[in-house]
């Protein structure tokens, strides 16, 4: 980055320019000066340096000198150090580059008071260089989206912080968190972050040790996002586009080249054009996160175009992003695409699928855990099972031959004054409803093949004492969850649940909350929390490597719906076409404060990606 003319003094600027001609002795000569009490050459040196206009050749004549004194640039000459550090050495030749690379291992070598200003400095580049924009009084500056030299720039940062970290080798340890203190604003445009995330978790590559911190920041950053951005938003954000559009509008903006708020055209619209802009702005942001984070997965995974779904750099990913799911993701409640990240690594192999569903497991059946994490567990597996095309039948069977019986324990555990009570049985009602939900998305697959082995084990499971115990499951889940369970398993006469169903609709036991404010409020639609984490993923660039992988909602065939005694409403099955199965302002949720939404939305969105982010890590 340039050292702005601002940064000069007020008489450096009323002198006349040095462009092309030296002033000053040599460096030495200068440093000598300076001990003795002379000031002038020093001053004047490191604003040669600042010269916005230097040339190639004084770049390199001025680094040559300064390694041939680095044992003398102690902290006592930082200021003339930094003026150094801030020359303009990328997108400058490669004898330049080549200088400077030199000027960087030699000074970490003899100075090392000075690697964390080096590592400021190359982390610095990891977003386009800033523009200036002033309209009014306002400052609206952001990235510089044109710079053609980015891709070279960024291969050049990395290999400045390897070639540091060969001549100190803990650069690793200082570097992490000048990358975290360095993330730019998430209200920034979706190229700075998108750049800067990119080049994140392309330092995981030559740094390992890093790679659990940085997909944590990654992971936090991008939670902020999700959670400021909630399904019904965007929902509703590209509903009113869609609606616009039809209206007659598209005429209209024809009229005038529409350009978002970082000066950048919008994605064309019309007919036989795809519009992958999001309109919600936040939205935005995060779908061109989420296809960074997807693409470093799958490069991670991958070699010559193959699944290395045993080697130990797909096993290590898979822990880290576990690690982070248990500290980020599980706590966080209504987040809607982050935890798609673990979704898409564990589509490589089965073997991954399974080993993230006996950790769910694991943490539902625990005592230890809170019971707010071990009912998001619940939630985790009976989405997942529900969702995932690339989960065999064999898989789903053995996860609902380890929860159903866990179910019937719980009941004979139970004394015989138990009843419906959420802050008691919570897990237990977690666990009900990921069994009902899992079974309603996944009837066909057990009874296709063989009907009878099929029907046989679904009867094996038991469901109608789980159903009519008095514990009444029916009551805490989902309306739309509960009534279509209850429509499957009366067709196929495994369950008679209607007359549960409607006694609770008759008897109407109001189930309250503490609120977060200290008051009551009922919570009869929803009094689990419930939300279904792999509900319809809405994010348009980074769906397309969702998309196959995805389970989606399957309309009853006629032979299942006839003969109900309460038909489902349309209302209900919307509930699973569009994943709406929590409605965020009429619970209490558990998104950590952190998360809690402080975000102004902002009105631009990013430029399109260019080639160099599609490059392998």
């Amino acid at each position: 980055a340039w050292v702005s003319a601002m940064e000069l003094d007020h008489d450096f600027l009323n002198t006349p320019p040095m462009k092309t001609v030296r002033f000053g002795g040599s460096v030495t000569d200068t440093l000598m000066k300076f001990r003795q009490g002379d000031t002038s050459d020093y001053e004047l040196l490191k604003h040669q340096l600042a010269d916005p206009d230097i040339k190639d050749a004084q770049i390199i004549n001025w680094l040559q000198e300064l390694r041939s004194c680095l044992s003398q640039l102690t902290k006592d000459h930082e200021q003339l150090v930094h003026a150094a550090l801030r020359l303009p050495w990328l997108g400058r030749s490669a004898a330049v580059v080549e200088e400077y690379m030199a000027f960087l291992g030699n000074l970490v070598s003899a100075q090392t008071v000075y690697l964390r200003s080096c590592l400021k400095m190359i982390v610095s580049n990891f977003t386009p260089g800033r523009i200036v924009i002033q309209e009014g009084n306002v400052n609206i500056s952001d990235s510089d989206d044109n710079d053609e030299h980015l891709p070279r720039n960024f291969d050049l940062c990395h290999q400045a912080l390897q070639m540091i970290a060969r001549y100190v080798p803990s650069t690793a340890r200082f570097l992490m968190p000048i990358l975290c203190e360095n993330f730019p604003f998430v209200t920034k445009s979706s190229r700075t972050l998108e750049c800067y995330v990119h080049n994140l978790l392309r330092v995981t590559v030559y740094f390992p040790v890093l790679r659990r911190e940085i997909l944590e920041l990654v992971v936090s950053k991008m939670l902020k996002l999700d959670v400021s951005a909630p399904r019904r938003e965007i929902e509703d954000a590209e509903e009113n586009a869609a609606q616009q559009q039809q209206s007659g509008g598209a005429q209209d903006e024809c009229l005038f080249d529409m350009e978002d708020d970082d000066g950048i055209p919008r994605s064309p619209s019309g007919p036989g054009v795809e519009i992958s802009v999001m309109e919600h702005p936040v939205a935005e942001r995060l779908d061109v996160l989420m296809a960074v984070l997807l693409a470093y997965i799958k490069d991670m995974c991958h070699s010559n175009g193959k699944c290395q779904g045993c080697c130990g750099r797909t096993k290590e990913l898979y822990r880290d992003l576990v690690c982070v799911f248990d500290k980020l993701l599980l706590p966080t409640h209504a987040c809607c695409h982050v935890q798609y990240a673990l979704f898409y690594l564990c589509s490589f192999r089965v073997g991954l699928a399974e080993a993230f569903l006996e950790h769910l497991w694991k943490l539902l059946q625990s005592p230890s855990q809170p019971a707010i994490l071990r009912q998001a567990a619940a939630g985790y597996i009976g989405s997942f099972l529900a969702r995932a095309k690339f989960v065999p039948v064999m898989t789903v069977k053995a996860c609902l031959d380890l929860l159903v019986p866990w179910l019937h324990r719980y009941i004979d555990s139970q004394d015989s004054g138990s009843f419906c009570d959420v802050t008691l049985h919570g897990p237990f009602y977690a666990a009900c409803q990921a069994v009902f939900y899992t079974l309603v998305f996944r009837h066909r697959a057990i009874l296709e093949g063989n009907m009878r082995k099929g029907l046989a084990y679904l009867q094996s499971l038991n469901l109608e004492r789980i159903v009519m115990s008095q514990l009444n499951p029916l009551k805490v889940c989902l309306p739309s969850v509960a009534n279509m369970f209850a429509s499957i398993t009366r067709n196929y006469q495994l369950v008679f649940c209607y007359t549960v169903i409607e006694r609770n609709n008759r008897l109407q036991l109001p189930m309250v909350r503490s609120s977060q404010g200290g008051s009551c409020q009922p919570t009869d639609m929803n009094p689990l929390d419930s939300f279904f984490p792999f509900d319809p993923y809405l994010l348009r660039r980074s769906g397309k490597v969702i998309e196959p992988i995805y389970q989606v909602w399957e309309e009853p065939s006629d032979h299942e719906v006839k003969g109900h005694q309460k038909p489902v409403s349309t209302e209900e099955e919307d509930d699973f076409l569009h994943g709406e199965t929590l409605q965020a302002d009429d619970v209490v949720g558990m998104t950590p404060g952190s998360y809690e939404s402080h975000l102004r939305s902002p009105s631009s969105v990013g430029s399109p990606p260019v080639t160099f982010l599609q490059r392998p890590f």
